[in-house]
């Protein structure tokens, strides 16, 4: 397709044998993305190294049972669902088109370890709380915490992807942190040498 960028090398070894099913998925998301408002018109040329592989990069901090807040287009849910065929996702999403679309691929991809749920981050009810939640680019810190840390069970960690600003959300976001009862909260800069574009993760402990 004309304008999608090319496939980096780097890919294969961030996706292994599941290569095939990341590429299905970039695919989709070049040929219809745009048109179903789920990336914008200039993403295609960097799709691969600012959202499927700055995504992927991350997967190995991942265990157990995880939640992605706004998971949007599935980035980075389906990305990491993908790479972490071990993990349980829950893809959090309130929009329709975006959970018909998020289905759509859940299926095509045939990813047995992926529930879709339609819901805003703040009606979600799971008593024993998720191992992990994770978001990328859906709020500033101080209004992410107050929506993803109740989602956590105590001892249990928040992985959220960041922008390059990240280090002044947390200074904004100190009363969230305190309130909430997050420890080591750290930034992590992933796939230095390895990526075009780094990822910035913020990751933090909740104590419930």
């Amino acid at each position: 397709m004309s304008g999608v960028e090319v496939e980096p090398a780097v890919a294969a070894d961030l996706f292994g044998d599941r290569l095939d099913l990341a590429r299905a998925f970039t695919d989709a998301l070049a040929r219809e993305g745009e048109e179903r408002g789920l990336i914008g018109p200039l993403e295609l040329p960097r799709l691969w190294t600012r959202h499927i592989l700055n995504s992927a990069i991350a997967a190995p901090l991942f265990s157990g049972s995880v939640a992605d807040i706004g998971s949007g287009a599935g980035l980075p849910g389906v990305v990491l669902a993908i790479a972490r065929p071990d993990v349980q996702w829950t893809l959090v999403e309130p929009m329709e088109r975006r959970v018909t679309w998020l289905n759509e691929q859940v299926s095509a991809l045939g990813l047995d370890n992926v529930e879709v749920l339609r819901a805003r981050a703040e009606e979600v009810r799971r008593p024993q709380g998720f191992d992990i939640v994770t978001a990328r680019a859906v709020s500033a810190l101080r209004t992410l915490i107050p929506i993803t840390a109740p989602l956590v069970r105590s001892g249990g960690e928040l992985i959220l992807l960041k922008g390059m600003n990240v280090a002044n959300e947390i200074d904004a976001a100190e009363k969230q942190i305190k309130k909430f009862r997050l420890s080591g909260v750290r930034v992590e800069i992933l796939g230095e040498g390895v990526l075009e574009e780094t990822t910035r993760v913020v990751r933090a402990v909740v104590r419930g």
